[in-house]
């Protein structure tokens, strides 16, 4: 489990467009959001992210850089591209299995024939800049994930408020 407060693990993916990204590099002046979607197979991702496309400069002006990652290799990922109306969203690929438990993501078998073997399932975090955790979000199962108008105004909160992480004594004893 990860802990707000607490260094998150180190993350380096491929991104279309781009060469290898690293968390450590992503220079937000705020926080770097972090949503993990399932894959090219989701319909739920798929809303997500198109949802996030139309959103990505309220996240800017917020000072909050974004990113999709998910375990799909290069042609999912392209096609997840060419498909989906994203063309803002900054899309990473090739997560590995290992890396998703790292994050604590949920490992889901794909079941219908258009799912991958393994996939992870969605994860929604908030880093700050000098690679701590803010906030998790973790889910079980493609649906119920948490509103980005709602993580846009609570940003603007926390920012504004300089609110802190909650949760860190998680694991501390007394």
């Amino acid at each position: 489990m990860l802990i707000p407060g607490k260094p998150v693990p180190e993350l380096e993916v491929d991104m279309l467009g781009a060469d290898s990204w690293r968390l450590a590099n992503a220079a937000a002046e705020n926080f770097t959001l972090l949503l993990f979607y399932r894959g090219l197979h989701c319909p739920i991702c798929q809303q997500q992210l198109e949802e996030l496309n139309g959103k990505i400069g309220r996240f800017d002006e917020l000072g909050v850089k974004v990113f999709a990652l998910s375990m799909d290799g290069a042609d999912r990922a392209n096609k997840t591209f060419e498909e989906w109306d994203i063309r803002n969203v900054p899309l990473g690929y090739g997560l590995t299995r290992e890396k998703a438990e790292e994050w604590g993501l949920y490992i889901s078998e794909g079941f219908q024939e258009n799912e991958p073997e393994v996939f992870s399932e969605p994860g929604t975090f908030l880093v700050r800049p000098n690679g701590e955790l803010y906030a998790a979000y973790y889910q079980n199962v493609p649906f119920a994930r948490p509103g980005l108008d709602d993580l846009a105004n609570g940003l603007d909160f926390i920012i504004d408020k300089n609110y802190p992480a909650r949760g860190t004594l998680t694991g501390a004893s007394s």
